[in-house]
């Protein structure tokens, strides 16, 4: 079957909206012939009878009525992609697919879109919730053009590497345990404690962590989402360790208490973003807003 001509998917719709074929012909500034001939051609195509013609009014059948509905949103995604080609053909802005891994601040990343939003109006940003070996693997395929990852990520000749963030990981403690002054991988591990899900740069910082102090202990939780890691520490069902910056609002909470970790452990990330023949302007604005973002001290 041949692929369904918009003009005549349109010619259908105004149909169904304005009631009659002179209508849909006088709005559509068609001649009235040629909006018969647009609803003959697509019944045709779609081997179904579309419309019932009165004398007075069209009226839709089941057929015609699941085209239209699902017309409208055909026809709204085609406008959409005309209006982005032309924004891109003219420069005035673009599509930037940024993948964040489940580590990026949920305070920091709302502050760097509303930046942007800011400064760059015309540049529209995909989220995408990825690792940071699957970023790199689809920045180096095309199907990212930024992402923050963990650092260090090996080299690769499609993308070009950013130090970002560098950022002391805090322990989210219960208040009701009365935490000491500083945690130490021998007072965490024998309490319940949960961490990020295993291959995740969260995971390996932690287990190095306890690693190096010569313990192996087994989380009580592992999940992928800092809010959640934090409610149950709120809860007093287990600690968490947390990057301080999704962790500082909490600093006067009166459920949970905000430690540092001895001996310290740092956070790591970059901004990876692909390499291409000639500068994309939207790309540059959206690192350039993360960039303000920076931490690598």
């Amino acid at each position: 079957m041949r692929n369904i001509n918009l003009d005549q998917l349109q010619t259908l719709i105004a149909i169904a909206d304005l009631g009659t074929f002179a209508a849909a012909a006088q709005a559509l500034h068609l001649a009235p012939p040629t909006v018969s001939l647009h609803i003959k051609e697509l019944e045709s195509r779609m081997q179904a009878v579309l419309v019932l013609r009165g004398r007075r009014q069209a009226e839709l059948t089941a057929a015609g009525e699941a085209l239209v509905h699902e017309g409208r949103k055909l026809l709204s995604a085609s406008d959409d992609l005309i209006e982005l080609v032309r924004r891109r053909a003219s420069g005035r802005e673009g599509l930037v697919r940024v993948g964040v891994s489940a580590g990026v601040s949920t305070r920091l990343l709302p502050m760097m879109l509303e930046m942007l939003a800011r400064r760059n109006p015309g540049v529209e940003v995909r989220l995408e919730a990825v690792g940071s070996a699957d970023a790199m693997r689809r920045l180096r395929a095309a199907t990212l053009d930024v992402a923050i990852v963990a650092s260090p990520q090996p080299v690769a000749a499609e993308v070009e590497m950013i130090p970002w963030r560098n950022d002391p990981m805090m322990a989210v403690v219960p208040t009701s345990w009365n935490a000491p002054a500083r945690i130490t991988p021998e007072w965490l591990a024998d309490r319940r404690w949960a961490s990020f899900a295993p291959a995740t740069q969260m995971h390996g910082l932690i287990s190095t962590w306890f690693g190096q102090a010569g313990f192996n202990p087994r989380p009580y939780l592992a999940l992928s989402y800092p809010g959640a890691l934090k409610s149950l520490a709120a809860a007093s069902q287990s600690a968490a360790i947390l990057p301080f910056e999704e962790v500082e609002e909490l600093e006067h909470s009166q459920d949970v208490a905000i430690r540092p970790l001895h001996p310290a452990l740092m956070r790591p990330m970059a901004i990876a973003f692909r390499r291409a023949p000639v500068p994309q302007a939207a790309i540059a604005c959206v690192v350039g807003v993360l960039c303000e973002f920076a931490n690598t001290g």
